[in-house]
């Protein structure tokens, strides 16, 4: 057996082992990097490879955004701007049977489309609708099974930070803007997927629906909000007409909450401290979970497994249905161990070069796999979503697990359509010549 497979083992063998034994995952990455290294050292300089490379890894101008767009989360979290965007949905949906689960769910793509994170959107929307429901007769399992999977569609619909990582992952093949534009579609359809099921449970277990807005009180919570909601047209509009890189547009974006959240009175300039510290906290972990990742991919390409494996799947199963519905697969068991940061960082290039063989767009393929790995953020063990999602809503995960698992299978459904169908995907993108 040759030192290159042993190599291969001993890193995989060795991740395995330290996520099994709830090593956390930067750690898991670094650690069987380093030791796989090892077994490679006649080849390399030295150890200080690692260094170098988790270095030169988020040496990057793109990256910039992460932190920002981070930043610019936290302070719409605490600056009040959740509130109107819950009051805005109400009256538009309110009405409809089972109208509150139709708010938990336009108010979480909302919300999470524009603090560009799902964990944001999740803490922030169901905090507040849990108890609205729970008022209405709604069990808290459902509305924590409504929460966590609406929160999703955050990172579909832009500007999301995963999509950035995507974007750097695929090594410029996939632009921001185009990404950004091309989660539209995907993302308002997964929502509306999600409302369709909740419609099914509203109108079978016979929920009351809310009384209707007059058009007067929708067009005053539609002016309460829309300061909030032009933020997407903003930050999105700027990127897709070439008036300001990403990055650029996550300092605006910051600048523009800031500013939002003072105007509304609901932050003071003393609250900043404290979200600045918050937001420190989130990007350091990101951007540590990003280094370890980027060496591990560099490992990767050294060691020759993204050629490996695309020449397996090539030969093995000639049927390029057949390979994505596999890829799939394969992305769908990494989400349910494996943070979504370091998921898309590590397998985007062992996959994208597959994908791209088979002629599947890289834009396509990054809606892709954000969405399977969307899916495995809201199931467990690691399930990061699922554990802030039940822990607002004040409930055990064990009690979610059963009402979730149909909201699991419409976001599959969603993914299977997606994957086959690229329009939905590439549209928007080629339509806007990205």
């Amino acid at each position: 057996m040759s030192i290159e497979i042993i190599s291969i083992i001993v890193l995989f063998v060795s991740f395995f082992t330290l996520l099994l034994l709830k090593v956390p995952v930067a750690y898991s990455i670094g650690i069987a990097t380093t030791l796989s290294l090892l077994l490679n050292i006649d080849k390399l300089p030295g150890l200080t490879t690692i260094a170098q490379r988790m270095t030169t890894g988020i040496d990057s101008f793109a990256l910039l955004a992460i932190p920002f767009f981070i930043l610019a989360g936290d302070i719409m979290k605490r600056g009040g701007i959740a509130n109107r965007l819950i009051n805005f949905a109400k009256s538009l949906v309110a009405s409809l049977p089972g109208g509150l689960a139709y708010v938990n769910i336009l108010a979480s793509m909302l919300f999470g489309a524009i603090s560009g994170s799902a964990l944001a959107a999740a803490s922030a929307i169901g905090s507040i609708m849990t108890d609205r429901m729970e008022e209405e007769g709604y069990p808290r399992t459902l509305s924590a099974s409504v929460n966590i999977t609406s929160s999703t569609t955050g990172l579909l619909i832009p500007p999301s930070n995963i999509l950035i990582v995507y974007a750097l992952a695929s090594g410029g093949t996939a632009s921001v803007a185009a990404l950004f534009i091309a989660g539209y579609l995907p993302g308002i359809l997964l929502g509306f997927a999600i409302m369709g099921y909740v419609a099914f449970i509203a109108i079978s277990k016979g929920y009351a629906k809310g009384k209707r807005a007059t058009f007067s009180e929708i067009w005053m919570y539609f002016r309460k909000a829309f300061f909030s909601l032009l933020l997407l047209v903003i930050v999105v509009g700027g990127i897709v007409a070439g008036i300001f890189t990403a990055t650029e547009a996550s300092v605006i974006a910051v600048l523009y909450a800031a500013i939002l959240s003072l105007a509304y009175g609901d932050m003071k300039i003393k609250d900043f401290s404290g979200v600045l510290l918050s937001s420190a906290k989130t990007t350091a972990v990101v951007m540590f979970l990003i280094c370890t990742s980027m060496a591990m991919s560099w490992l990767f390409s050294f060691e020759g497994i993204p050629e490996m494996i695309s020449v397996f799947l090539l030969e093995s199963l000639n049927n390029k249905f057949a390979i994505f519905l596999a890829i799939n697969l394969i992305l769908l068991i990494i989400g349910t161990f494996m943070d979504m940061t370091p998921a898309v960082l590590i397998f985007t290039p062992i996959f994208l070069p597959v994908v791209t063989t088979l002629g599947m767009d890289p834009v396509h393929f990054g809606i892709v796999i954000v969405l399977n790995l969307c899916i495995g953020i809201c199931t467990p063990p690691v399930g990061t979503l699922l554990f802030v999602g039940s822990g607002v809503a004040k409930v055990s995960v064990t009690q979610v697990i059963k009402p979730l698992l149909p909201f699991l299978a419409i976001m599959v459904a969603v993914l299977m359509l997606i994957s086959f169908i690229p329009e939905i995907s590439m549209f928007l993108p080629r339509l806007f010549d990205l």
